[in-house]
């Protein structure tokens, strides 16, 4: 599957951002789906997650309450809802991809099989 981000940009502190992520294929609705990023100088790190059939969503404890991650199975794409954007929020967004069927439960630290090109988000003080 070939994932496609798009949704950045320039912020201000306290503004909102939507990203979206456009999958290829059509068994995007047999994908667990997720967005990680990365500041720079920083290690990239989990962001949020959805199951494949959407029933079941996870947050990193810093994005958590500000978040949303939602998923439109029929336009094979994620989004990434984010309010109260805050300047450590800036980084590079990445979504990401894990094949479902047969893979176990979903859960925060699992293995992504696909990850696409970022996507930058800042945010000004």
């Amino acid at each position: 599957v070939q994932l496609q981000a798009s949704g950045g940009g320039w912020v201000q502190t306290g503004g909102s951002l939507r990203l979206s992520c456009a999958a290829s294929g059509r068994t995007f609705s047999a994908y667990d789906m997720g967005w990680f990023r990365q500041a720079p100088g920083k290690e990239r790190r989990f962001v949020a997650g959805i199951s494949a059939s959407g029933g079941r969503t996870l947050y990193a404890d810093p994005v958590k309450g500000r978040s949303t991650i939602s998923r439109d199975n029929v336009k094979n794409t994620v989004y990434l809802q984010m309010n109260s954007l805050k300047p450590e929020d800036t980084a590079g967004y990445y979504c990401v991809a894990r094949w479902a069927p047969g893979r176990g439960a979903f859960a925060q630290f699992v293995e992504y099989d696909y990850w696409g090109q970022g996507t930058l988000v800042t945010v000004s003080s």
